[in-house]
C-alpha cells in the first residue's frame, strides 16, 4: 500500500471516530421490554375491533419514530413515499406481501398511498422475532388469516 494513501485513511478514521458523538439525534435512551410492548399492544385491542387494526406512537425522533401495532384481519396496499418501515414481529402470524403494484391507488395524505390490494408482489410468512425492512416507495401489504391477532413494534424512517 502506498504510504500516502495509508496516511489518508489513518486521517479519515480518526475523523470518522470523532464524528459520530457529535451527531446524535437525541441524548434520550428508550427500552422496552417484550411485556411492555405486549402489555402496550393489548390495550389496543378495542379499537383494533372495529376498524380491524390499531396503532399507536410510542416515540418520535428527528428522523424515525416508534409505534406498536395490533391487526386482526388483512390490510389495505399502502405506499409511503418518504419512510421506510421496519416491523418486528412479536405475536402471531401474517403474510407480507411487498412489491408490485397497488390496485385502485389513492392519496391519504401527503407522500401516502393506499389501495385496495397488491398485485404481482412477493409473499413472505412472518411470525415471532421475525424482522422486516420494508423500503420507502415500496407497495406492501399485511395479510391475516381469520380469527388471528397480529402484533408488531414499527420503527419508521425517513429516508427521502
Amino acid at each position: 500500500m502506498n504510504l500516502k494513501l495509508a496516511s489518508l485513511g489513518i486521517a479519515a478514521l480518526n475523523l470518522s471516530l470523532a464524528v459520530p458523538f457529535a451527531t446524535a439525534q437525541t441524548a434520550t435512551v428508550d427500552h422496552f421490554t417484550q411485556a411492555q410492548l405486549a402489555e402496550k399492544a393489548q390495550a389496543l385491542s378495542g379499537a383494533a375491533q372495529s376498524t380491524g387494526a390499531a396503532s399507536t406512537k410510542l416515540s418520535d425522533y428527528p428522523n424515525h419514530y416508534t409505534m406498536i401495532a395490533l391487526r386482526n384481519k388483512s390490510g389495505g396496499a399502502e405506499i409511503h413515499e418518504a419512510f421506510a418501515d421496519f416491523f418486528f414481529v412479536l405475536h402471531g402470524h401474517a403474510t407480507l406481501v411487498t412489491g408490485g403494484s397497488i390496485v385502485d391507488p389513492k392519496s391519504a395524505g401527503t407522500g401516502e398511498i393506499r389501495g385496495t390490494s397488491v398485485q404481482g408482489g412477493s409473499q413472505q410468512a412472518m411470525g415471532p422475532g421475525d424482522v422486516a425492512h420494508i423500503p420507502a416507495g415500496v407497495p406492501h401489504q399485511l395479510l391475516m388469516a381469520d380469527g388471528t391477532a397480529f402484533s408488531y413494534f414499527v420503527i419508521k424512517v425517513r429516508e427521502k
